[in-house]
């Protein structure tokens, strides 16, 4: 966990860099393209991330064992392209599996909690 936490660092700041350029891009781009300016600045923040995970080597699928840097470094544009949303909506995914985890190894050591004091009650 700590090592996605690691890996997410980079592209989070990417992120926060891309949002940032649209709050700076949004009015001037607005005012030129109307109703087309959505897809526009989605197709530039889209192309900085893949820019920024390609060339910047950063990778968010490689700690949790997916060892293919094309779709890796494919992934992490597109993460990247969703600024701090996409990566803010991965860090709450990791935090419910490792909820998830928790909760699944204390259902697992109640009953042996149960069975130890039951057994030492016996004696």
């Amino acid at each position: 966990m700590d090592k996605l936490v690691t890996a997410l660092g980079p592209a989070f700041a990417a992120g926060l860099a891309i949002q940032q350029l649209l709050e700076l891009l949004d009015p001037v781009v607005g005012e030129k393209l109307g109703n087309s300016k959505k897809i526009v600045l989605n197709l530039v923040t889209l192309g900085i991330g893949l820019v920024l995970a390609f060339a910047g080597g950063l990778q968010v699928l490689e700690p949790l064992g997916i060892h293919h840097s094309t779709v890796d470094s494919i992934v992490t544009g597109l993460i990247i392209a969703g600024g701090t949303q996409g990566i803010n909506s991965l860090l709450k995914f990791m935090g419910y599996a490792k909820e998830g985890k928790k909760a699944d190894a204390v259902a697992k050591a109640t009953p042996a909690k149960q069975q130890a004091m039951a057994a030492g009650k016996a004696v």
